[in-house]
């Protein structure tokens, strides 16, 4: 799988938070919450046929990863 169909959700320095897509100069949504980000990342990512999804803290570290269907999720085991 490549990076083509994975989002980020990222803090904002400014308030709230972004939907990214990795290398992207501008984010591809900004809302007020982190799950209307996490929304909107998961129905771009869906759209595009499947990805990973990237979901990072107030501290910019990455919280929670999500493979989105039909992505192929590099794990073995299921859940």
């Amino acid at each position: 799988m490549t990076d083509d169909n994975s989002r980020h959700v990222v803090p904002n320095p400014d308030g709230g938070w972004d939907v990214k897509k990795p290398g992207a100069q501008r984010a591809s949504g900004h809302h007020s919450t982190q799950a209307d980000a996490v929304d909107q990342a998961r129905q771009i990512i869906r759209n595009a046929g499947g990805g990973e999804l990237n979901i990072h803290g107030v501290n910019g570290a990455i919280r929670a990863k999500d493979t989105i269907s039909p992505g192929n999720d590099p794990r073995r085991s299921k859940g």
